[in-house]
């Protein structure tokens, strides 16, 4: 159960939910997941992996609360954050020759056989090089044609990390098509548990996200009780100037100018 505290106008039924996120390969949640934990200790969170290519349908089809998802896909009725762009590789065999280089351009790869898996994320105008006489299922199996030295692959970074062999290496094409990753949810299910986690993946602290407003709303007025506590001096409080005494300028001694010696009358 959500603390009260926290979400005080809070349904029950939605505040007694495990919020779902769904996430697709390659993505890693797991920094969202820590700061969501600590923040909200009564949410349990699950995470909820779904395939690249099903696109936001654990959303549509509330199999998931928000997603984590790989884009462009189709945004009607959805609400989409941008969170990152991910360098696109090429993965090699460790004995090739593009090994030996920090980075290629497309064109280096015009006479490569490039495999392109059922579940590719990237979006080529026109693939560079040689197509491949089958397409793979999945990139995991086409990593695997890799090691067969049957082509090469262009994939997301985090792709060839999550699949990756000793047998394989990779390095940053520096021209393909990239994937993007963003956040998304029903627009019509924005709820204030989504709201949370939209300030958690934008790096909104604890004190400025949103659900914060009501205790930020009630710090501001006890401060303002206690600053209306103090008693304020009027200004009929302060003695006027006229009340103050006249003074007599003195000269030499002490006395009056005007009380010097009388001079002596000439007879």
């Amino acid at each position: 159960m959500v603390a009260a505290g926290r979400y005080p106008d809070r349904v029950s039924d939605e505040s007694a939910q495990v919020f779902r996120l769904a996430y697709v390969p390659g993505v890693i949640p797991a920094k969202w997941v820590r700061v969501w934990t600590e923040r909200m200790p009564d949410v349990p969170i699950e995470l909820v992996p779904v395939a690249s290519t099903s696109g936001a349908a654990c959303v549509r089809e509330d199999r998931a609360d928000a997603a984590l998802l790989r884009l462009p896909l189709e945004r009607d009725g959805l609400s989409v954050i941008g969170l990152y762009t991910e360098v696109s590789v090429v993965v090699v065999p460790t004995e090739h020759a593009i090994a030996a280089v920090e980075e290629v351009s497309v064109a280096d790869l015009a006479e490569e056989t490039l495999l392109q898996p059922l579940d590719d994320v990237l979006d080529w105008a026109q693939i560079p090089g040689e197509e491949a006489f089958e397409r793979p299922e999945t990139t995991e199996a086409a990593i695997s044609h890799v090691a067969s030295e049957v082509g090469v692959l262009v994939t997301p970074q985090s792709l060839a990390r999550l699949h990756h062999r000793k047998d394989l290496t990779y390095r940053p094409v520096v021209d393909a098509p990239q994937s993007q990753v963003g956040l998304v949810w029903l627009t019509d299910r924005t709820t204030e548990l989504v709201d949370e986690l939209v300030g958690i993946v934008r790096g909104r602290t604890a004190n400025s996200s949103r659900g914060r407003q009501d205790e930020s709303d009630k710090k501001s007025k006890r401060r303002g009780e206690r600053q209306g506590s103090q008693p304020r001096k009027s200004v009929g409080d302060k003695k006027p100037k006229g009340d103050k005494k006249p003074t007599t300028r003195r000269g030499n001694g002490g006395r009056p100018k005007s009380a010097g010696r009388a001079r002596k009358r000439r007879g």
